[in-house]
């Protein structure tokens, strides 16, 4: 059984950093590609960054591009996400999630139909 946890979550003022950090166990974690989304109150899901699993394909949305970082620990079994110079904007839920996929295609990353596993979300509040 895949399980997907996320952490790192809490309040911050706007301009500050916060970095979340997801686990994922039952495979080796090299055979997962890792995605965050981010769902706001109110606002569907969106697509937030990505990370392929050898690590060589990363994608970002436009709204968080040049201000967070997605990286991952092989050995750590473990996916980040860095948050720079937050906005108020940025709060929401973020969850992490994970597929076995190895596409090469941008959509199959930003797509959260692709995603098999998903973690409990962790909320991220940045206070103006």
């Amino acid at each position: 059984q895949v399980q997907v946890a996320d952490t790192g979550g809490g309040l911050v003022q706007a301009g500050g950093s916060l970095r979340l950090s997801c686990a994922a166990s039952g495979r080796t974690f090299s055979s997962y590609a890792m995605g965050w989304f981010r769902q706001a109150p109110g606002k569907e899901r969106e697509f937030v960054a990505a990370i392929s699993r050898s690590g060589v394909r990363i994608y970002y949305a436009d709204s968080v591009k040049g201000r967070f970082a997605i990286s991952r620990g092989n050995a750590k079994n473990t996916v980040y996400l860095q948050m720079n110079s937050l906005k108020p904007e940025d709060t929401a839920v973020y969850s992490c999630a994970a597929q076995t996929n190895d596409y090469s295609a941008r959509s199959y990353y930003t797509t959260a139909y692709y995603y098999a596993y998903w973690g409990q979300g962790t909320q991220v509040t940045v206070s103006s």
